[in-house]
């Protein structure tokens, strides 16, 4: 790509979510003229499902209920992420808060074939490399990992994997496109088609035009869903995990992020419907009940929110990149979200290059 085709070069995103932050954000240092629609506002407090999320970056714990292509970009991701967190920080002037501690799976004992069904699994899927990125553990070497989990016998370590703090990153993101060059829309609701961008019945020309509106982009991909999720956040000064924990149950799997101001996000629910009213009480007596479990004096925890939102998923579970001249779809990252989108955006920037190769 010349520098006379970057200069002239006009590039519309759609969505300003995870994915389309990051894709404002890599794609404008390639001096490409940005410009970020947003059907909502950017620096609102609340957002879609990527402020809802844990912004857990799994993926050995993904891979027992999804594809292994899931997995692969996953890995790629988890090495991206390294290097952009670190980035972002140096040019936000702000901490994300990105950690790469590894996790941990625990059962109760009565629910330990949960444990032994998930090691079987994934030793199926990854063979003899499984054993080098699983470490099974005891409750002394439990109890060093994680001093907070209370009454655990036995577990299971997964090195490698990470965390980032969503409320963090995303604002973070925000900064660095209002001091860049990135043109940003908000209130400013579209529809998107092959080298155009309607906005209020009246057309913008673009030489790419990258959809990736989430559920706002239903009605052009077929299949389209969303499958909702509930999270609450809890504050508790006397209980302090490490790393993100998950807690294996024949009915739910419940998961525990903590952060670094004494809050933990859970969450357990995958329901199959677009409902966003708020949380329902089985779902918070259930993840009440499963946090409990984890250490009693998660009693005294105090809810201090609660978020529900739906994310969008295709038929079959897997992320949706459709590419033609002009025009880039990308969406369906749904419950992977921070595990998959700095391999997707990997993929589009290069999708981008392709397309505008031919620009001159």
């Amino acid at each position: 790509m010349t520098s006379e085709t970057k200069a002239k070069a006009k590039v519309a995103i759609a969505g300003g979510g995870l994915l389309g932050r990051l894709l404002a954000w890599r794609l404008c240092q390639r001096e490409l003229d940005i410009t970020l629609f947003e059907a909502g506002d950017l620096s609102a407090p609340v957002g879609g499902a990527c402020w809802t999320a844990a912004g857990m970056i799994s993926p050995l714990s993904e891979l027992v209920h999804s594809d292994k292509q899931i997995y692969n970009l996953g890995l790629k991701s988890l090495e991206l992420w390294s290097e952009w967190a670190r980035q972002l920080e140096e040019r936000s002037g702000q901490d994300v808060e990105y950690r790469r501690a590894g996790s941990v799976l625990v059962a109760h004992g009565k629910d330990k074939s949960e444990l032994l069904q998930f090691l079987r699994e994934l030793q199926g899927k990854l063979g003899e490399s499984a054993r080098k990125q699983v470490q099974p553990l005891d409750s002394n070497t439990l109890a060093k990992l994680e001093p907070s989990l209370h009454g655990f016998e036995q577990g299971l370590y997964l090195r490698g994997e990470a965390d980032i703090n969503n409320h963090r990153l995303l604002p973070a993101l925000l900064r660095v496109l209002r001091r860049g060059a990135v043109t940003l829309r908000e209130h400013s609701k579209v529809n998107c088609e092959v080298g155009y961008i309607s906005v209020n019945s009246e057309r913008e020309q673009f030489d790419c035009v990258i959809d990736c509106r989430g559920l706002g982009a239903k009605g052009q991909i077929e299949g389209l869903r969303g499958v909702r999720g509930e999270v609450m956040v809890v504050e508790s000064r006397e209980v302090v995990l490490q790393r993100p924990v998950r807690l294996l149950h024949p009915r739910y799997k419940l998961y525990a992020v903590p952060r670094s101001d004494g809050r933990t996000v859970i969450g357990a629910t995958e329901i199959e419907s677009e409902d966003q009213s708020p949380i329902s009480v089985r779902s918070s007596m259930e993840l009440s009940s499963a946090l409990y479990s984890l250490n009693p004096a998660f009693a005294e925890a105090r809810i201090v929110e609660t978020r529900v939102n739906c994310r969008p998923a295709t038929m079959d579970n897997m992320p949706y990149i459709h590419s033609e001249d002009g025009l880039i779809r990308v969406n369906g990252l749904y419950r992977h979200g921070y595990l998959l989108a700095p391999a997707v955006v990997e993929q589009v920037e290069n999708q981008v290059a392709q397309q505008l190769l031919q620009v001159v």
